[in-house]
């Protein structure tokens, strides 16, 4: 890449298969589950000209928030250890925590907005904030903000 890269963000579902097939060989490649590139393409169906051809300009989304702060924004049933879930799903994402704010439950809902550092982030967002609205009793996730 050079200094006169552009940046977009495109939905993923009007691009050609390719650049969806180069982010699965590389998620294939982190998570060990392939130990070559041959071994990654031929599992996705990509040549690997076309791997090498793209791999250093196509990334997931979250790849790109790397290191940067976000603000997650939460609504919540009110009972007992929901904001201890959230926190151990961000902790186990290897993600710090910079501020949590939750308001005072209304009709038995609370809003929680928390901002964390997505530095050392073993998960991708999208993965991570799947796995938070699969707690018992989140009933909205959201990204706010990214800095």
């Amino acid at each position: 890449m050079n200094k006169d890269s552009k940046y977009l963000l495109v939905d993923a579902s009007v691009l050609p298969e390719v650049f969806s097939k180069v982010i699965d060989v590389k998620k294939i490649l982190s998570k060990g589950v392939a130990k070559t590139v041959h071994e990654a393409v031929k599992e996705v169906g990509l040549s690997r000209s076309a791997f090498y051809k793209y791999k250093d300009y196509v990334f997931p989304f979250y790849e790109t928030s790397r290191g940067k702060v976000m603000t997650l924004f939460f609504v919540v049933e009110d009972f007992s250890g929901i904001l201890s879930r959230i926190i151990n799903e961000i902790a186990a994402a290897k993600a710090n925590i910079l501020t949590i704010n939750q308001n005072i439950p209304i009709n038995g809902l609370a809003d929680v907005t928390i901002s964390i550092e997505t530095q050392g982030m073993v998960k991708d967002i999208q993965e991570f904030m799947d796995e938070i609205g699969k707690i018992e009793g989140v009933r909205r996730q959201e990204i706010l903000a990214r800095e």
